[in-house]
């Protein structure tokens, strides 16, 4: 079975069909690095991290570029009410936004091309457009002439006659047409600029990412990703840059993900979904959340929907994925007999290879990440009810390797919150037999005191017919 994408394109699922036998181009649109990233942003990375784990599981070697934007009028004005210098300003978000996606377990990509160490590039592009008739020089400022693409607003499904109707307040008098974009912008005063053959001045937001495609992967891609939002005019730009500059198609699949929302629990508790903004005071940025939650957290509620789909986020949502959290980490407990034979094993054997296959399938249907969770949360199922009836030995680490193994290919750690919960293991065990001495001289409530004090400081106990368990929830 071959993998299959969502082209936003061509608004259908195709097969996956490389440029190149065995490798993947991506190109994924980053971050405007003038302030600290937000669990938004989060979101995409992980929706294109997990791409790219999938695609190299399935074999492809893939070579993973993001950019930063790192000129840009936020950027200018951020750093003049700061007093600080704008490509300063940029890196220190730039240093702090490639923490923040470690922490997440995020993969680096291969190459994070600025807009600021590409000018050189950029300037050629804009000059080889107006060489070929694609761009015009006004005051200084170069702008595409978007009457030269013909099928301009093809990934979008806008027409030229629907941007005219929209832009008919603030239409710069010197373009050509109303929906000509800008490549590069003339120098203002007290902005970073760069000489340029139409003098000094500054990229348009558009041009950089053609201009770091080119670069950094060539005249063609097979994938280009980034939000729903960037669809237009952002993404519809590039094509009409680039392909009028090389005459070829320019990316295979365009994909895009889902806008993140916050979900807010009203007095009459219904709920109400809002766009993550500064001004609605709901921003939560990635920082912020890993203060509270597992980076898990994070993942499994991208992992939980369609990368297509709008996400919510809120703390009844987290909880809930804290909860899905719990039961992942239980399975990976060890055993607590040795039996590798028989009723208690035959069951988790054949689960091992549906699960297998469900994943592949699920996953190789345009990176079904919910279908692929639910083969998993069976794969736990099976591994905790062999436990339970003594299951231990090679089938059930098999088992135990096999969920290790599809989990990491989402990009799961299920690692414990911290190494406290291991420097408190004997104080833990110490609790757990004298919660059992007291059960057994039939002192239930001071027992089940101790159980209730526990499961405040984040230790939940599981009485089985083999003892009592205890794992750290939280």
């Amino acid at each position: 079975m071959s993998i299959t994408i969502y082209n936003t394109l061509t608004r259908t699922l195709e097969p996956l069909e490389t440029l190149e036998p065995g490798v993947v181009k991506m190109y994924v649109c980053g971050v405007t690095v003038y302030d600290r990233a937000h669990i938004g942003h989060a979101m995409s990375a992980i929706v294109f991290d997990v791409v790219r784990r999938y695609l190299e599981y399935r074999g492809y070697s893939v070579r993973h570029v993001v950019n930063f934007t790192d000129v840009d009028d936020k950027i200018i004005n951020r750093a003049n009410e700061l007093g600080r210098d704008p490509k300063e300003l940029a890196e220190t978000y730039v240093a702090e936004f490639l923490e923040d996606l470690d922490a997440l377990n995020v993969k680096r990509a291969v190459s994070y091309p600025r807009a600021t160490e590409t000018m050189r590039e950029i300037q050629q592009f804009i000059s080889d457009l107006i060489e070929r008739d694609h761009a015009y020089v006004v005051d200084g400022d170069v702008y595409f002439r978007v009457a030269t693409a013909a099928d301009y607003g093809k990934l979008s499904r806008r027409s030229l006659d629907d941007m005219i109707a929209g832009n008919r307040i603030g239409v710069d008098e010197r373009k050509e047409h109303p929906a000509d974009f800008a490549l590069w912008k003339a120098a203002k005063p007290g902005e970073p600029s760069w000489e340029s053959p139409w003098g000094p001045g500054r990229p348009g937001w558009h041009i950089e990412c053609s201009a770091m495609n080119l670069a950094y992967l060539g005249e063609q891609i097979d994938i280009h990703g980034g939000g729903t939002d960037l669809i237009f005019p952002h993404h519809e730009n590039e094509i009409a840059q680039t392909e009028s500059l090389t005459g070829k198609p320019f990316a295979r699949y365009w994909m895009h993900n889902g806008m993140l929302q916050i979900q807010t629990k009203l007095a009459d508790g219904t709920y109400k979904l809002e766009k993550m903004s500064k001004s609605l005071g709901n921003v939560v940025t990635i920082r912020e959340f890993l203060v509270t939650y597992p980076p898990d957290v994070l993942r499994l509620t991208v992992l939980s929907s369609s990368y297509r789909s709008p996400l919510a986020f809120g703390a009844e949502i987290a909880a809930d994925q804290e909860r899905k959290l719990a039961r992942l980490r239980s399975a990976l407990e060890p055993p607590t007999g040795d039996t590798e034979a028989g009723p208690a094993v035959e069951p988790l054997t054949a689960t091992i290879e549906s699960v297998r296959e469900r994943f592949v399938a699920a996953m190789d249907d345009d990176f079904n990440t919910a279908g692929a969770l639910a083969a998993l949360f069976d794969l736990v199922r099976a591994i905790n009810t062999a436990r339970d009836a003594g299951a231990g030995g090679a089938p059930f680490h098999a088992a135990q390797a096999t969920l290790r193994e599809l989990t990491g290919v989402l990009g799961l750690t299920l690692a414990m919150p911290s190494s406290t919960a291991q420097q408190a293991a004997p104080f833990i065990e110490l609790l757990v037999d004298v919660r059992a001495e007291l059960r057994k001289a039939r002192q239930f409530a001071l027992a089940d005191m101790l159980r209730n004090r526990l499961a405040e400081l984040g230790v939940t106990l599981e009485d089985t017919p083999q003892g009592t368990r205890w794992k750290v929830t939280g």
